[in-house]
């Protein structure tokens, strides 16, 4: 039986399942985790830590149909400057909270755009978060800059702020894909915005491209690959478009009808990671490919590769604090969401508190499968002995979790002394294997395809 005949066999094209950027997955959270447990839990931040921050910048000049993160249209600079002395009193909260001597590992600025603040607003911004939690030696600041929203006054500020990562979307460079998502973006305007941020210094670029998307066939796809490969980003995330008009309702300018089958979709994908592949990249985890000697590349061939938020990272730090509106927060006692709506967000920050709406305080056995489930989606394996050391009262539980999740894939997996192991063939059914340790049940507002 060839590759994709088995992977049909065990249901790759059918199966929606979660990404797997945390556990449990956002649609498990519950307002039983509030402003209380995000203030204890800050407190509890050992002095002398380190952490990482992640704020969240909702506003876009255009709403992209094909986007399903949480934002909102502006044509006025008004809603960015009100929210900037939001974000400034967010992280004064911040800074009160906070132990002495905590520092950044990372610091990431997401969106929506970013780069439509303006150069005085990001000023303002860094130095804030730099006098609430100074930037550590080795630290990252990363910032997603769209192409259409920047210039060379807003990335000067941003790199005399710090800014060593930057982060540029493109999905794809076909006119006629990028009319039907409602994105236009060059070829030509991605080169300029990559030469202005090389000029200043900022030597690593993440990049992002969609398969899966209206009009897509293998040999447009290639063509975007090669555009992106010219580019030389140092990363690339490899993502496969979520059609989920009924969570996104921008998503319903995009006709179902245009999109390619899961079947196309799995070929699409393969044709892009082959031309990764061929130009020298690592393949990291499910859906990102590092240069090699790059610090994605250097965790996963460590055991260090870890996935949050936003994908596949070689952070460390044991806590990510999300600041802005639908902001998540990662400590070690669970997950913290600021509230969704910028206006419930901002009535909060105005009374002097964090406005988390919901979240999940961490079981034992949450952390237990959390972990498992990182391990096959970083490394395709889970070792039995680190499993051991970490969570000594789950050994005796292992062996029948490893056979109950091995089930429905025969062959496609491996059980050890050792490990349970995704064999190669197998890759592209990761999400829906490390299902079979997931405790929760699926959300019923849906989720993404397996493939």
């Amino acid at each position: 039986m060839d590759q994709e005949s088995q992977l049909r066999r065990v249901g790759l094209f059918d199966a929606r399942v979660p990404r797997y950027t945390s556990y449990p997955t956002a649609p498990h959270f519950t307002a039983a985790v509030g402003a209380e447990q995000m203030d204890r839990w800050l407190r509890e931040i050992p002095a002398g830590s380190r952490i990482s921050l992640y704020m969240h910048v909702p506003f876009c000049r255009r709403l992209c149909w094909f986007c399903a993160c949480r934002t909102q249209g502006t044509r006025s600079d008004e809603p960015v400057r009100a929210y900037t002395e939001l974000l400034l009193a967010e992280i004064e909260l911040l800074k009160s909270r906070l132990a002495p001597g905590i520092s950044l590992s990372r610091l990431h600025w997401g969106g929506g755009t970013p780069t439509l603040l303006d150069p005085a607003m990001i000023a303002a911004v860094t130095r804030a978060t730099f006098a609430a939690v100074p930037l550590d030696k080795d630290a990252e600041f990363s910032v997603e800059i769209d192409p259409n929203e920047i210039d060379d006054a807003r990335l000067d500020a941003l790199a005399a702020a710090g800014m060593n990562r930057a982060s540029i979307g493109v999905q794809d460079f076909d006119p006629m894909i990028q009319a039907a998502i409602g994105r236009q973006q060059s070829y030509e305007l991605t080169r300029r915005a990559v030469a202005m941020i090389r000029a200043r210094g900022v030597r690593s670029l993440n990049a992002d491209i969609l398969y899966g998307l209206p009009h897509q066939t293998p040999e447009r796809i290639a063509a975007s690959v090669r555009k992106l490969l010219s580019l030389s980003p140092d990363r690339v995330a490899l993502y496969g478009y979520a059609h989920v008009p009924w969570m996104a309702r921008r998503q319903d300018m995009i006709p179902s009808d245009s999109l390619p089958t899961p079947d196309e979709r799995l070929r699409l994908f393969e044709t892009a990671r082959d031309l990764f592949l061929a130009d020298g990249y690592v393949e990291i985890g499910i859906d990102h490919f590092a240069r090699a000697g790059d610090g994605l590349d250097r965790a996963a061939r460590a055991g260090r590769l870890r996935r949050n938020f936003q994908g596949y990272t070689d952070d460390t730090a044991p806590v990510l604090v999300g600041i802005g509106a639908s902001s998540i927060s990662r400590f070690p006692q669970g997950y913290a969401q600021n509230a969704p709506a910028t206006s419930a967000h901002v009535k909060a920050i105005r009374e002097g508190r964090f406005s988390v709406v919901r979240g999940h305080a961490f079981s034992d056995e949450d952390r237990l499968r959390a972990r498992l489930i990182e391990a096959l989606m970083c490394d395709f394996r889970i070792d039995s002995s680190e499993i051991g050391r970490t969570f000594p009262a789950a050994q005796e539980m292992l062996t029948p979790m490893f056979r109950d999740a091995a089930k429905p894939f025969g062959d496609l997996v491996r059980i050890t002394a050792e490990a349970f192991e995704i064999t190669e063939r197998a890759r592209p059914l990761t999400r829906m294997i490390a299902r079979g340790f997931d405790a929760y049940g699926l959300s019923p507002s849906g989720h993404s395809p397996a493939i």
